[in-house]
């Protein structure tokens, strides 16, 4: 039961980072966004660090360079994706792999799955796709290109989550400092390469701004929850700064609920059941999207609402 509280409250989390990053990716280019809040999120975990401590060891320095790595590369080839092709196809297939990834690894390991846990974690990937579906106003076509860069982006979000899988249970905070870290770097050194190309940056092929629509950022754990540009929804400076800190110390957060419920347990089945539930991380966007924007939620994404939670009861009780 705590192993699937703490998934699901990772991924609420997540969304609410993703909410925020969205509302700031409207005035600022997402990858800076990105990089900002990554930065932000380096404040919480190391007054968590001060407090509550951690062991930085050679396998802790490692896992955390396995995430920071995979995170930062799959927040980059994500937004890649989303300038060539639509959202509403890569979008949700981005999210499947990052799920997908580290379930095929816990069952290459030879992890075992209740037949109730089969269903649920099928049921709960469903959902992943469902509500993570977002119609695609630019009207862009579906390539090979398109598909191969949100699958790789995937498989990068699925290592963030094995990353800190394969973290020591000694480490605390020390791994997750190790990657946000890198991912400051990385994403610092994408922020700037895009100031440098000025205008030449997010456009598609043949020269059409690939700004129409703007992705919701997960900044530091290298998700994207792409979401439809509201020209008319301005935020003062003021307002767009406490929105980029509240993005990056929910992230930051999210990241600690993440490794904590993979570490919840010693049961083999816990690092599919924090993959799939961390995929969920929609939920907590869209909702929010509803609530402070008024955006209405398809007929789609309201059920696989349901279905995320029906699969959620599955995986506690299995």
């Amino acid at each position: 039961m705590i192993t699937v509280l703490l998934g699901l409250g990772g991924a609420l989390v997540y969304g609410a980072a993703d909410f925020l990053g969205g509302l700031a990716s409207r005035r600022v280019r997402p990858v800076r966004v990105a990089a900002v809040a990554a930065l932000v999120g380096l404040v919480p975990l190391l007054v968590g660090f001060a407090v509550l401590g951690g062991r930085f060891s050679e396998q802790a320095v490692v896992a955390g360079v396995v995430a920071g790595l995979s995170g930062a590369v799959g927040v980059l080839l994500l937004y890649a994706a989303l300038a060539i092709g639509p959202m509403s196809v890569l979008s949700p297939l981005t999210a499947v792999f990052s799920a997908v990834v580290p379930v095929v690894v816990a069952l290459v390991r030879g992890t075992v799955l209740s037949p109730l846990g089969v269903v649920a974690l099928v049921v709960a990937v469903v959902a992943v796709v469902l509500v993570a579906a977002v119609p695609d106003p630019g009207g862009a076509r579906l390539t090979l290109r398109g598909v191969v860069t949100a699958a790789v982006a995937g498989c990068g979000f699925g290592g963030v989550v094995l990353g800190y899988d394969a973290s020591p249970p000694d480490s605390g905070v020390a791994t997750l400092l190790v990657a946000r870290t890198l991912q400051v770097v990385l994403l610092g050194a994408a922020a700037l390469v895009t100031l440098r190309l000025g205008g030449r940056v997010g456009t598609r092929p043949g020269g059409t701004p690939a700004t129409t629509t703007t992705p919701d950022v997960r900044p530091v754990a290298g998700r994207v929850r792409p979401g439809r540009v509201q020209p008319g929804r301005v935020r003062p400076a003021r307002a767009l700064v406490f929105v980029v800190i509240g993005c990056g110390v929910f992230d930051a957060m999210a990241n600690v609920f993440i490794q904590a419920g993979l570490h919840s347990s010693d049961d083999p089945s816990t690092l599919p059941v924090i993959s799939v539930l961390n995929a969920l991380y929609p939920i907590g966007t869209v909702v929010l999207a509803g609530i402070v924007l008024r955006e209405r939620l398809t007929a789609l994404q309201t059920t696989g609402i349901v279905l995320a939670f029906a699969a959620s009861v599955g995986l506690a009780v299995s």
